[in-house]
């Protein structure tokens, strides 16, 4: 797997064996950030379901100031560290190594500012827990990669639905945070 564009363009990144993470279609990731080009100078990102962590580091490739990678499979923390040391961008990240919804909560009471796993059918919930819990900020995004079939609601709290693009079998949601 490779950086598309940015400062970091071509470069490989390490990923984890096995089927534990899936990593998201080149077309598809295109396809987002292209969409996202505006939003990402200077943005805070959180990753959830980083995997290997490679749409968190494409935003930084691409400008963002700095990347939450939330992970709890071991062995793709150890990917993700790897990934940050290798091209020298580990201080504008941070990694929790836990389930998605404890990570949330612990931010939620840290007051600190999605890419769930497929079909894992979660994503109702996390984004209810994302507005609830004030991890948004105003005008925020919210990226939602899910089964092509799997359709989600016009609205979660103040996230409205804002954009889709599809590939193949996967969807990239895009919601909007009410300012």
């Amino acid at each position: 797997m490779r950086i598309g564009s940015g400062r970091l363009r071509g470069r490989q990144l390490h990923t984890p064996r096995g089927l534990a993470t899936r990593p998201t279609s080149g077309r598809l990731k295109k396809s987002l950030f292209d969409t996202l080009a505006t939003e990402l100078e200077s943005a805070r990102v959180l990753e959830l379901f980083a995997g290997a962590g490679a749409l968190g580091i494409e935003a930084l490739s691409r400008g963002a100031a700095f990347v939450l990678f939330v992970e709890r499979s071991r062995q793709a923390v150890d990917a993700i560290r790897t990934n940050l040391m290798e091209l020298e961008i580990e201080v504008q990240a941070g990694i929790i190594k836990k389930d998605v919804l404890s990570a949330l909560l612990q931010l939620a009471d840290k007051k600190e500012v999605l890419d769930p796993p497929y079909r894992a059918r979660t994503e109702g919930v996390i984004l209810n827990t994302l507005d609830s819990k004030g991890l948004v900020v105003g005008g925020g995004l919210v990226v939602v990669e899910h089964h092509h079939k799997t359709e989600l609601r016009e609205r979660y709290g103040c996230l409205s639905r804002l954009r889709e693009l599809t590939a193949g079998e996967s969807r990239f949601t895009l919601f909007r945070m009410s300012e």
